[in-house]
């Protein structure tokens, strides 16, 4: 009869003590073969000397193994320093390992990496995992701006997605800029409330450097000339928890529906054809709609959403810079050279910043406007350089002087016929 083994778990050692001495393992096998065999339990303990408490136990059980001491590991001691410093120098295996061999620890760099894995599994789904916030009507919007690279006339252009979301309804509002500067975001701002109608109470923001210059001691310092302009127009403006951009995922998600709807393998001819496509796009495509998560059609939803309207003048705000205008009749301007009348060259101009364009002027009179273009490209107007004299090839070749003193002094040189310096030579030889 063959015999099978079930590895099981050891009976406690106090039992064995109060029923006499533990079995051996071939009297373990002993005795459950010959319960296999359907033996009396009496005459088994009887015949093998054993208590027939002990037998029953083992029956119980149904198999025997050698019993393991339970390692002890060398990290346990140091587990609450690694819990606490794990996450300040995020689970980081070789400066947990060098700092423990500072306190004592005598382990491997393995037994360090074997025990902080759970928990720093443990820590990145707790980085991951996120909870749903859904706003009410009116109450928030959430801004934010995409890159992505387009065909706009004949060269690719950077462009950057200004896109604003409106939390309740999940309306979207998109607009193209040159960059991200604080005029693109005031100009855009304003762009999405003409289209909405009204601003939110508030706006949330993934702390952009443009309207973020700092926190002191928990609370966001603003630029001070964005924070004028929400209070001009009655939000509150509201900035995620450092590295949780995931706080405003509407916009987010938002971004990404742009790009890959409205945007991909599209080619432009301009940059007020792409922002003509975009408005229309956000009323025939983005507001019709089944939206994933609301389950309606964010136009419908739009009814509720309760806005304060937008009723007030354009906040005035405009960048001025002081520039000089170099040798080539170009002013540089954010990494890019714009053009101006030749006769401004060697002149201080002042440079008017709007979201769209430059204007450059020079004393309070408008010289120049030019739309804004990437960085380090040069965009000249040929009306710009009309009447300037340039010296090449193709012009006519310049005169002679014709008053220099010293010249008029020796007068012509006198030639001669070779055949004169021949006679002279033959007369020469002669003698």
């Amino acid at each position: 009869m063959e015999e099978i083994l079930v590895k099981v778990s050891l009976p406690p050692r106090e039992l064995e003590l109060a029923e006499g001495l533990m079995l051996k393992e071939a009297e373990v096998r002993e005795v459950l073969w010959r319960l296999e065999r359907g033996e009396k339990l009496k005459a088994i303990a009887r015949e093998l000397g054993v208590d027939r408490k002990t037998i029953k136990r083992w029956r119980r059980v149904g198999g025997w193994y050698r019993q393991k001491r339970k390692r002890v590991c060398a990290m346990e001691a140091f587990g609450e320093f690694v819990t606490r410093r794990g996450p300040e120098v995020g689970w980081n295996g070789v400066v947990l390992y060098r700092e423990l061999s500072m306190l004592g620890f005598s382990g491997s760099y393995r037994q360090v990496q074997r025990y902080i894995q759970p928990l720093r599994s443990q820590s990145r789904w707790a980085e991951l995992a996120t909870v749903r916030y859904e706003t009410g009507p009116g109450e928030q919007a959430q801004i934010d701006f995409g890159q992505m690279t387009l065909w706009i006339g004949e060269k690719p252009e950077r462009v950057h997605l200004f896109t604003f979301t409106l939390g309740y309804c999940r309306r979207i509002f998109c607009h193209a800029y040159h960059d991200e500067r604080l005029n693109a975001l005031i100009d855009g701002h304003e762009r999405a409330f003409g289209h909405f109608g009204g601003s939110p109470l508030n706006c949330l923001y993934d702390n952009p450097r443009t309207l973020v210059i700092g926190r002191s001691e928990g609370k966001v310092l603003w630029h001070p000339v964005f924070e004028d302009f929400a209070r001009y127009w009655g939000f509150t403006p509201r900035a995620c928890q450092p590295y949780r951009a995931k706080t405003k995922g509407k916009v987010e998600s938002g971004v990404k529906y742009i790009k890959r709807n409205a945007l991909a393998g599209r080619r432009f001819g301009s940059w007020e054809a792409l922002n003509e496509w975009l408005l229309t796009w956000c009323v025939t495509v983005a507001d019709q709609r089944i939206h994933g998560t609301t389950h309606q059609k964010p136009i419908e939803r739009f009814v509720s959403e309760n806005l304060t309207p937008a009723n007030r003048p354009a906040y005035r705000y405009e960048r001025v810079r002081v520039r000089r205008v170099l040798a080539d009749s170009l002013v540089s301007i954010a990494a890019a050279r714009y053009s101006v009348p030749v006769q401004y060259v060697g002149k201080t101009v002042t440079v008017h910043e709007s979201a769209a364009d430059y204007q450059i002027f020079y004393d309070s009179r408008l010289i120049a406007r030019h739309e804004k273009s990437a960085r380090h490209r040069v965009v000249m107007d040929p009306e710009h350089y009309r009447g300037l004299i340039r010296r090449g090839k193709l012009s006519d070749p310049p005169s002679p002087p014709c008053w220099d003193p010293a010249y008029l002094a020796l007068g012509e040189v006198s030639t001669r016929d070779l055949s004169v310096y021949e006679r002279l030579s033959d007369f020469g030889g002669e003698s």
